[in-house]
This record gives C-alpha cells, sequence and structure tokens, in this order.
C-alpha cells in the first residue's frame, strides 16, 4: 500500500477544517462530521480551538483509501500560526491548498504559495464553496494563475485540452504530447512531484461535493518517496499529553529503530 504524508493549508475561512473532515469521512476514518459551527470537528480538539472556531496547532489523523495509507496533517489558517504552519511544511510528501470560489486568492494564500514554493512541496489545489452563486470555473483558473503563477491545470475534466494544457506546462511534455496526442498517469505524476504543474479540483467540502474525487485525483496522480536504507526521521512538532509527558513528532524517512538505540541530531 502507497504511503503519503500530506498537509493541507489555506488561509483563515476557505474551508479547510470542513475538507479535512469531509476527507476523513469518505475514506471512513470518522462516522459522523463534525462542523466548525458546532464546535465538533475531529481535528480541531483543543478547547481555545473550538471556542475561537480556528486551528491553532498542527494535527495529525491516518485514513486509508483502497490503495494509499495517508497521514493527513491539518495546519492553521490564522497568519498569527503560521510558524506551526511552516514547521509542517518540512516532512510533507505533497500539500493541499484549499481556495474559496468566492474569496479567491488572499494575501496569507500567497505567503503559504510561497512557503510550499520554499520547501519544493508539490501541491494539489481544492477550489471550495462551489456551491455558492456566482462561482465561475474560468474565471477563478484566470484570477489563480494571474496572482499565483503559470502550472495550474484543471483536473475536473479528462480530455483533449486537459491534456494540452498540461503539455503546455513543460517542453519535454509538448513534445511528446505532440507526436503520441496524449500523456501517461506517471508522466503526469512526475510533472507534479517537480512542481511544473499543480491540479486543480473543484467542489464544495460542506456539501461532500467533488471529494470523492478529489481523493481519487491525488490517489491517482502520486508516488511514494523512496524510503533510505538508514534510520531517519524529521521532528516537525513538540507537545505534551494530558499527564504531561513529552511527546515528539516525526516523520520517518528511512531505516528502524530499537529500544535504547542512540540517535545524533543533525
Amino acid at each position: 500500500m502507497k504511503k503519503l504524508v500530506m498537509g493541507i493549508l489555506a488561509h483563515v475561512d476557505a474551508g479547510k477544517t470542513t475538507l479535512s473532515e469531509a476527507l476523513l469521512y469518505t475514506t471512513g476514518k470518522i462516522k459522523k462530521l463534525g462542523r466548525v459551527d458546532d464546535r465538533n470537528a475531529y481535528l480541531d480538539n483543543y478547547e481555545l480551538e473550538r471556542e475561537r472556531g480556528i486551528t491553532i496547532f498542527s494535527k495529525q489523523a491516518v485514513m486509508k483509501t483502497d490503495k494509499t495509507e495517508f497521514t493527513l496533517l491539518d495546519t492553521p489558517g490564522h497568519v498569527d500560526f503560521s510558524s506551526e504552519t511552516e514547521r509542517t511544511l518540512q516532512v510533507l510528501d505533497y500539500a493541499v491548498l484549499v481556495i474559496s470560489a468566492r474569496d479567491g486568492v488572499q494575501v496569507h494564500t500567497e505567503t503559504l504559495w510561497k512557503l510550499l514554493s520554499r520547501y519544493n512541496v508539490p501541491t494539489f489545489v481544492f477550489i471550495n464553496k462551489m456551491d455558492l452563486e456566482d462561482t465561475d470555473k474560468a474565471v477563478i483558473m484566470k484570477n489563480i494563475r494571474k496572482d499565483l503563477g503559470e502550472g495550474f491545470v484543471d483536473f475536473s475534466l479528462e480530455d483533449d485540452e486537459f491534456y494540452e494544457n498540461i503539455a503546455l506546462c513543460d517542453e519535454m511534455s509538448m513534445e511528446k504530447y505532440m507526436e503520441e496526442g496524449t500523456l501517461s498517469t506517471e508522466e503526469i505524476s512526475v510533472l507534479i512531484k517537480e512542481r511544473k504543474i499543480f491540479p486543480c479540483f473543484f467542489g464544495s467540502a460542506l456539501r461532500l461535493f467533488g471529494v470523492e474525487e478529489f481523493i481519487g485525483g491525488i490517489e491517482k496522480y502520486t508516488e511514494e518517496p523512496k524510503a533510505k536504507d538508514e534510520f531517519g526521521a524529521k521532528v516537525f512538532k513538540i507537545s505534551r499529553d494530558n499527564q504531561g509527558n513529552r511527546m515528539t513528532f516525526m516523520k520517518i524517512t528511512g531505516g528502524s529503530l530499537k529500544v535504547r538505540s542512540v540517535v545524533s541530531y543533525l
């Protein structure tokens, strides 16, 4: 089974926590959808988070599909807690950037995009709240490209125009497309991994519209990173449990660790 670490980022109120709930529900991790407004979201489990209706600390959950196990990292959307988000980026295999169809790219969205670029994180985009009135996919895509740059491709329809739009983002892919009239799943996955294209999906997390298709797209167009032979890990969070014991959260990048083994820090 393919294993991936995936983080969700967004400007506050774009629907990031709602999308996290939808992903966990759709994959069967939770049996009942929580709501930010109802203060019962699965990942916003600290009292202050539920009281203020925002994510303050990064948190994790494991969800599975038939072929992929995702470690989902939910990050704060408020600019005041952006340092918590940045610490998480170093351990991500892929990121999901949530953009509100109504509000579009905000100032903090641009900041998050720069951080994703700095840490070289392959990114999928979920345009949320498409159930609201006056939402036009073409206009939204145009504005995203204007504000964040090129490489954003609508993955909601896989037709001839879909492959052409991907090919336009890479010279070698264009040559392949001109010769064969299509591109393979593996070739598209490589372009995503190299941050030459950024797949865009549309839906409404609150209504579960487009969420299943989004999960399918991520599963189809992602690659599991190769593990190293020697033990390695990246620490991204330190906290304490209910008894006050210190807890260190890390991503294992390879190898294995035995009890009482000595680990050096670089």
